[in-house]
C-alpha cells in the first residue's frame, strides 16, 4: 500500500508542477454554459451555477458558484467555496475546498484542505503530502499522506495512513481509528474517540528482512524480465512504426508539459468512461473494447517515455546515428535500463516512473488529436 500511496501523492505534486508551468501559455477561461460545464485554462473562474457536471482544469481553478451534479476539478491550485450537490473529485497541488458537498469526496495532490465552513454529506477518500481535515465529515474518512491533521466532528470510522497524524481539539470521531504511523498519534487532551483505536502495522513491515532472500530475489527476477519485455516491445514499434514512434518522441520532447497534461486526464477518464459504458448496458462491449485497449496502453505510454528519452540522448550525443534504426532501438533500451535502476529508489523511483508513464502516454494520445489546419508538422 505504501507504493500505492506514493503513486498518488507524487501524482498530485507533479501535476500540480505541470500545470503552473503550462499556466503562463494557455487563456484565462470564465465559460458560463448552461447545463454540463467544461472550462480549461490558466485560470479558471466559475462564478455562474452550474446545472448538471462540472468538468474544469487549469493552473488555477475557483468554483464560487454552486453545481448540482458531479464535480471534477483538476489543477496547480483549486478552490472551492461554493455547495457542491454529489460527488467530487479533485487532484491537485493545492486543494481548498470551503463549501458543502452533498455526496462523497475523492482528493489527491500536494495539499489537500477541508476548510472549517466544509460540511461533507458523504465518505471522504484522500491521498496528498500534506492533508487538514477541519470541517465535517458525515460518513467514514480514509486518508494516506505525509502529515494529517483531524480538527472537525467525523461520523464514521478513520483510517490514516501517514508519517504525522495529529487528533486536534475539535476532533469527534464517532467511530473506531485505525492509524499506521513510523511515529505516535499525537493527540489533543480534547480529542474524542467513540470507538476503539487500534494502530496498523505497517503495509510495508518485513519487506526489508526478505529482501535479501528469495522475495528479494523473485523480485529482481520478475523486474529484469519485465524490463526485457519492454524493450522487445520497443523494438517491435520502432521498427514496424517508426514515424508514428518519431512522432511521438518529438512530442514528448517539444510539449512535455502537455503530454503530462493529456496522460493524467486519459489516465482518469477513461476509466470513468468505461464505468459509464457499462452501466448502459448497452455499451459493454465498447467498454470491454476500451479496458483493453486502456491496459495496453499504459505500457505503451512508458514505452513511448524511453523512446522519447532515447531519442533525446541521441540527439544530444549522437545526431548523425538518430535516424538509424539499430542506434534508436539501441538508445531507447538503454534508456529502459536507465528507468529500470532509478525504479529501485525509494521515492524518486516512484516519480520517475509515474513522469515516464504519464508524459508518454499523454504523447501518444497527442498523437490521435487532429491537428490545426496550417499547423506545421
Amino acid at each position: 500500500m505504501n507504493r500505492y500511496a506514493s503513486f498518488v501523492l507524487i501524482a498530485g505534486a507533479l501535476f500540480s508542477t505541470l500545470t503552473l508551468a503550462q499556466a503562463s501559455s494557455a487563456p484565462a477561461a470564465d465559460l458560463p454554459v448552461p447545463a454540463d460545464r467544461h472550462a480549461a485554462g490558466s485560470t479558471v473562474r466559475l462564478a455562474e451555477r452550474t446545472t448538471g457536471d462540472l468538468l474544469a482544469a487549469g493552473g488555477r481553478v475557483e468554483v464560487d458558484a454552486p453545481v448540482e451534479g458531479d464535480t471534477t476539478l483538476a489543477g496547480g491550485e483549486l478552490r472551492v467555496r461554493a455547495p457542491l450537490a454529489r460527488n467530487v473529485y479533485v487532484a491537485g497541488g493545492r486543494v481548498q475546498l470551503d463549501g458543502e458537498m452533498g455526496r462523497n469526496l475523492r482528493a489527491a495532490g500536494g495539499q489537500v484542505e477541508i476548510g472549517t465552513s466544509a460540511r461533507l454529506a458523504g465518505h471522504a477518500t484522500i491521498a496528498a503530502g500534506d492533508v487538514s481535515v477541519r470541517g465535517s465529515v458525515q460518513g467514514s474518512l480514509s486518508i494516506v499522506g505525509g502529515r494529517v491533521l483531524i480538527d472537525a466532528p467525523v461520523g464514521g470510522d478513520v483510517t490514516v495512513t501517514a508519517q504525522r497524524i495529529e487528533l486536534g481539539p475539535q476532533a469527534r470521531i464517532g467511530g473506531a481509528l485505525r492509524w499506521s504511523s513510523q511515529g505516535e498519534l499525537q493527540r489533543h487532551a480534547s480529542a474524542q474517540v467513540a470507538g476503539p483505536i487500534e494502530r496498523l502495522a505497517l503495509p510495508d513491515a518485513g519487506r526489508e528482512t526478505s529482501a535479501n532472500g528469495a522475495g528479494g530475489a523473485v523480485g529482481w527476477f520478475a523486474g529484469a524480465w519485465w524490463t526485457v519485455g519492454l524493450m522487445v516491445v520497443a523494438a517491435v514499434v520502432l521498427a514496424a512504426a517508426p514515424g508514428l514512434a518519431s512522432e511521438v518522441a518529438r512530442t514528448w520532447r517539444q510539449r512535455t508539459g502537455t503530454s503530462l497534461l493529456a496522460g493524467f486526464v486519459a489516465l482518469v477518464c477513461i476509466p470513468v468512461a468505461v464505468v459509464i459504458l457499462f452501466v448502459t448496458v448497452i455499451g459493454v462491449p465498447l467498454a470491454l473494447l476500451s479496458l483493453l485497449l486502456y491496459f495496453v496502453m499504459l505500457p505503451l505510454g512508458y514505452v513511448g517515455s524511453a523512446i522519447g528519452l532515447g531519442q533525446w540522448g541521441l540527439a544530444r550525443w549522437r545526431s548523425e546515428a538518430a535516424g538509424q534504426l539499430g542506434w534508436r532501438i539501441g538508445a531507447t533500451c538503454l534508456a529502459l535500463v536507465l528507468l529500470a535502476l532509478l525504479g529501485a529508489i525509494p521515492w524518486l523511483g516512484d516519480l520517475v516512473g509515474l513522469a515516464m508513464l504519464l508524459i508518454g502516454l499523454g504523447a501518444i494520445m497527442l498523437q490521435l488529436w487532429p491537428r490545426q489546419v496550417g499547423a506545421p508538422a
